[in-house]
């Protein structure tokens, strides 16, 4: 049975750092990327995840591929046969190799939050240990539960098969202290991005609500969308609420932008740690 999160995660103090990964990559057109943009124009995107520290855990934003079924090619026919589409993923486990660059153990993982069910941020949810709660938007849940699949880029199963981890969330939220859930509906209908309050500084990670750094200067959405003008209307919304933080002072950090430096060192396998 799935639950609400009724009370945040069981973490104590502030957040003390954010680790970024990348997980892979994939070659987007520019015009899926930014409304507008170049459709000749291919883009090889990071594939990115991140980890918020705590003094007593840790809490996973995304987590990339399924390996199992990238590196299955009659899996990889079935579900990742898109036109255009190559994921690429490194030898071995980028996710595990980063969590490993970043000190954390998984045996102190308190939770993760997927800001969507597109299958290149779903892919962990087949590794996790059975008592690790599984934070999505309740919309998004509803969305893949009622039948979202291999049109709507979504690889189902990571999430429905552990159904009894998920908890939901309505809207803006808070994850634990110091992490928030900011609702960015349009790339999907329940797509969330997440507010971190470090030491020193307050970041969001704008997921796919904004794939480049060029979505938030410019205030123009991604390019692509599912619910017709609804969904396309609401990203529009999400790129605009994402703009204005950016405007106020907090760090908006774009999703698959493969020019933005935190991903950059990270795709090197740079271990990037900032609090």
């Amino acid at each position: 049975m799935r639950r609400s999160l009724e009370v945040p995660l069981p973490l104590t103090g502030r957040p003390l750092a954010l680790h970024a990964f990348v997980v892979g990559f994939e070659p987007i057109t520019e015009s899926v990327s930014l409304l507008g943009g170049d459709p000749g124009r291919f883009l090889l995107e990071p594939v990115t995840a991140s980890a918020v520290e705590y003094e007593d855990g840790w809490v996973l934003l995304d987590g990339g591929f399924n390996l199992a079924v990238v590196r299955s090619q009659p899996a990889r026919a079935e579900h990742l046969n898109y036109e255009s589409y190559a994921p690429l993923v490194p030898p071995g486990d980028p996710l595990a190799e980063g969590v490993a660059r970043a000190g954390l153990d998984w045996s102190r993982l308190a939770g993760v939050a997927i800001s969507h069910t597109h299958l290149d941020h779903t892919g962990v949810l087949a590794t996790l240990a059975p008592e690790v709660p599984v934070i999505v938007q309740r919309r998004e849940w509803e969305w893949v539960a009622s039948g979202a699949g291999r049109p709507d880029v979504v690889l189902a199963t990571d999430l429905l098969n552990v159904e009894t981890q998920v908890r939901l969330v309505d809207g803006d939220a808070t994850i634990a202290p110091g992490l928030e859930s900011v609702a960015t509906f349009g790339h999907t209908p329940g797509h969330q991005s997440f507010r971190v309050s470090l030491p020193s500084r307050e970041i969001v990670l704008a997921c796919d609500a904004a794939d480049l750094r060029a979505n938030i200067e410019t205030r123009t959405p991604c390019g692509w969308t599912p619910g017709g003008d609804a969904g396309a209307a609401e990203a529009r919304v999400s790129i605009e609420r994402l703009a204005d933080l950016d405007d106020a002072g907090v760090e908006v950090w774009p999703g698959h932008d493969p020019l933005w430096e935190p991903w950059m060192r990270a795709a090197k396998g740079e271990a990037v740690r900032v609090s």
